[in-house]
């Protein structure tokens, strides 16, 4: 009896450790308990771009998947390109974009309960960062709903990426060798001896960084005496200034919880101390102003209502950082103050990645604290369309969620590591009503919204909407509805492959319905801005990065080449794309803008712009990847009469590493980091005295030299409009993770844009040094405190270590920030007083207020 009992036991045991999986919840035990890793195994190959890496699946679960094929597949987003490989008896295919499946063939010899299986593979260019994997790989299986494997439904890369350690791991295999080595604690520490060390607390802002504003003022007088502000006084405003009126009084109110009476009046009544704010346009500079403090006054005088606006920001910088406060402090100084450039922009993909309408906001709030004035929107891509248009419901119902929908009539395919389900990262989409209540938010800080559409290329998701628009409309047989605004036609065997890996990612440019669409979405654009009080001025069509291939086998484009006298091949079609959008944007009276890759003629050569009737055409000039051999064009684009916004991909694209270490995030193809140092000196008046690094860290000493022609010089320095900063969302999440990334990057973007140091171009002169230890010092005594304060996330840069007679002396890279130490992998954390004995292992960070820097482990015989 009892072997019976042993026998059934033993049984159910093994039916149950090689049954196939056929229920969900089957799945869901065998994805819960199957640990899924990525690795790079070397990146120094022979062959160059090449690397290898793998996949390994960790049978914990008591399933067992069975040999051969089978019913079923684990779906995985991967940044770089695999081609179809088979091996161990997987096969590993690519989808779209950074969507791959796996599956077995029939040479699978099956995975049993508690072993292990390791999937080779082959790829391109390098991986040298944790943040290049994505989460959420999943598992579907006999029609199952897919099911995520836990270990990698995280933000924490540790918990399904092994290791980057190794030299092969953290190099790349790029010209002839990659010079640009990781950052070690000792270097960190040695970076760190120029800058003032860290203080062990308080939150009182030194003598030096009190009266130095971010962005830096013009003129500024300090005298003798402070300015005390008290319930007493009052702000009184001409009437033109109301609505900054009530945004400062609503400032000191919401900072400091001290409640001054607003008057409309232009001189306070009878004697009472006062904030006065008025205009005087013989101050003859747009966006100028005037702020002195007196003992018993303060006067904020503007050119325009943007002057005021930006003389508060002025005034709120001179005051306390300390809340709830019944009195104010301030010094007595004279202030006189204006720009250095008109367009001082901020430019924002929520396509990717959506990450909400109060991140939004909380940008614009930050941008207006710190003189920026244009908002760029990138509003739509392959992956997510994020703006309701009426009418077109299938532009948010489909192309702003994506989830595991192979046919993509529910939703776009899964990309960038939201995973199967519609609840994951990076859906979502602004509902009409927000995108107004934002253009308000947005006006009311002085920020001009500018939207973009991206066309024709990096428009996937508006092409998979209006096909399932199309699919809905032939059912209702309707076929001259279901075309109307279709981006595609049948029989289109066009043959490319996006930058991103796309395949089906650009409009038909040669469909009237491709324009119909295009109108409809400037229309309802329009009609936004006209509810928000606005004006539409701007329309920004991206036109960047149109894969090579695109239309080649279009029946329309066929057809528009027989029949188009301007038409004569497949080069021309670009031109005629670009000239039908930009007269669109000219029927109703706006302005062009768009990347620069989408205004060449040529590699070398922008198109006539005498070619548009748009009174403004932009551009934003942003590949200075400077061996390339683009990185004159900004110039070229203003000498030919476009105005140009410089957006630099070395110096201001903010979605870069902010150290060369794996564990920061972004990607890397412009630069290997860009820190805010970096962001600190661009020299936006000095293009060329940017080059100072190829891609792979090598020195560039002669750029005509490395060009192989002369540097052009800049002709039409009055089409040079300003600066933008870019964050562009792949990697990005969260909005914790956006604001890490943006701040405190956006406030050295904002210091260029609005004020020209004395030092430039030299940017290591002593000048300049000390200009950006003031700058530096400021962050951390003042800016980074408003910050939080005002709810937004940033970075803190880690701290560096270097071992000495047996103790870890630790540095930080700004002042003000707080050591800690944690003996138990950060489950605890202490202040650091004084060096630590390097006894044991020990985990360090630097902290100031809520925010903490990415920890660094120390142990013994380290260094």
């Amino acid at each position: 009896m009892k072997r019976f009992y042993l026998l059934i036991l033993f049984s159910f045991f093994t039916s149950t450790s090689w049954a196939e999986i056929k229920t969900q919840a089957q799945l869901a035990e065998f994805t819960q308990n199957t640990e899924l890793w990525f690795s790079v195994t070397d990146n120094l190959l022979a062959t160059s771009s090449r690397f290898n890496g793998q996949i390994e699946l960790v049978n914990n679960s008591r399933l067992a998947l069975p040999s051969g094929k089978a019913d079923w597949v684990i779906y995985f987003h991967f940044i770089r390109k695999i081609p179809t490989t088979e091996n161990a008896g997987v096969k590993i295919e690519h989808i779209q974009g950074d969507l791959y499946q796996l599956y077995p063939t029939s040479t699978f010899s099956g995975l049993a309960a508690g072993k292990a299986l390791t999937i080779p593979f082959e790829s391109s260019p390098w991986i040298i960062s944790y943040s290049d994997f994505m989460p959420r790989a999943f598992m579907v299986a006999a029609g199952l709903t897919p099911e995520v494997f836990i270990n990698t439904d995280t933000e924490d890369f540790k918990q399904f990426v092994r290791p980057l350690t190794e030299p092969r791991q953290l190099l790349r295999n790029i010209d002839d060798g990659d010079k640009v080595a990781t950052m070690t604690n000792a270097q960190r520490f040695k970076q760190h001896q120029s800058a003032v060390q860290a203080k062990s607390g308080g939150n009182k802002p030194m003598a030096a960084s009190s009266n130095r504003i971010i962005p830096k003022v013009q003129q500024l007088k300090a005298h003798e005496g402070q300015s005390t502000i008290t319930a007493n006084w009052q702000i009184v405003a001409v009437k033109e200034a109301t609505a900054e009126a009530q945004y400062l009084q609503q400032q000191i109110q919401q900072l400091f919880k001290l409640t001054l009476p607003l008057h409309g009046e232009t001189h306070p009544a009878n004697g009472t101390a006062a904030i006065s704010l008025t205009i005087d346009t013989n101050l003859n500079q747009a966006e100028r102003y005037q702020l002195t403090i007196s003992p018993s006054s303060i006067a904020i005088v503007g050119n325009d209502t943007a002057g005021i606006f930006y003389g508060i920001q002025s005034l709120l910088a001179l005051m306390p950082i300390a809340d709830h406060q019944t009195e104010l402090s301030l010094p007595l100084v004279s202030i006189d103050d204006a720009p250095r450039y008109p367009w001082r922009g901020m430019h924002y993909d929520m396509a990717r990645n959506f990450h909400g309408l109060a991140v939004t906001k909380r940008l614009i709030a930050q941008m207006g604290r710190y003189k920026l004035n244009k908002l760029h929107l990138h509003l739509t891509e392959d992956e997510g369309w994020r703006i309701e248009i009426p009418g077109l419901p299938e532009l948010t119902e489909i192309g702003a969620v994506r989830c595991f929908d192979l046919s993509e009539q529910q939703c776009l395919l899964t990309q960038l590591g939201t995973g199967p389900h519609s609840s994951g990262s990076g859906n979502g989409f602004y509902r009409r009503a927000e995108f107004i209540e934002l253009l308000k938010f947005a006006s009311s800080h002085h920020i001009e919204v500018i939207p973009e559409i991206d066309l024709p290329g990096h428009a996937r998701a508006a092409i998979k909407a209006m096909e399932a628009r199309y699919q809905r409309y032939n059912i209702a047989e309707q076929p001259e509805e279901a075309v109307r605004y279709r981006l595609t036609e049948d029989f289109d065997h066009s043959a490319y492959l996006s930058v991103q890996r796309y395949t089906d990612n650009a409009v038909n440019v040669c469909q009237e319905s491709t324009y119909a669409f295009i109108d409809k979405v400037i229309a309802e654009l329009q009609l936004m801005y006209e509810e928000a009080g606005l004006r539409l001025a701007i329309f920004h069509m991206g036109g960047d990065e149109v894969a090579k291939g695109a239309w080649e086998q279009a029946p329309a484009c066929q057809q528009l080449i027989k029949n188009h006298p301007d038409v004569t091949g497949i080069a021309d079609l670009k031109p005629y794309f670009i000239n039908r959008v930009a007269e669109l944007a000219n029927n109703r009276g706006l302005a062009l803008a768009a990347w620069e890759d989408g205004l060449m003629a040529d590699p070398q050569t922008p198109f006539p712009r005498r070619q548009f009737n748009n009174k403004q055409v932009l551009v934003n000039a942003w590949d200075n990847i400077w061996e390339w051999g683009y990185g004159d064009r900004a110039y070229a684009f203003a000498n030919a009469g476009y105005q140009v916004v410089q957006s630099a991909g070395t110096n201001l694209y903010f979605d870069h590493p902010q150290e060369v270490h794996p564990e920061e995030r972004g990607y890397y193809w412009a630069t290997r980091y860009n820190d805010t140092e970096r962001v600190f000196f661009y020299r936006p008046d000095h293009l060329y005295h940017n080059a100072e690094f190829k891609r792979d860290g090598t020195p560039i000493t002669d750029l005509a030299a490395l060009l192989g022609r002369p540097l052009p010089a800049l002709e039409k320095p009055e089409n040079m409009l300003g600066i933008q900063g870019q964050v562009w969302s792949e990697t990005i999440r969260t909005a914790e993770q956006l604001e890490q990334m943006i701040y405190p990057r956006l406030l050295a973007l904002a210091e260029r844009a609005w004020h020209k140091g004395s030092w430039e171009p030299e940017k290591a002169s002593d000048s300049a040094r000390a200009d950006w230890q003031s700058f530096a010092s400021r962050l951390g005594e003042v800016e980074l405190y408003r910050l939080q304060a005002s709810g937004s996330a940033h970075y803190l840069p880690p701290p560096g270590a270097k071992l000495v007679n047996g103790n870890w002396q630790l540095s930080t890279a700004w002042p003000n920030l707080t050591l800690e130490y944690s003996p138990d992998q950060g489950q605890n954390w202490h202040n650091v007083s004084a060096p630590l004995p390097a006894k044991h292992k020990i985990t360090v960070r630097a902290r100031l207020g809520e925010q903490s820097s990415r920890s660094i482990e120390l142990a013994p015989g380290a260094h």
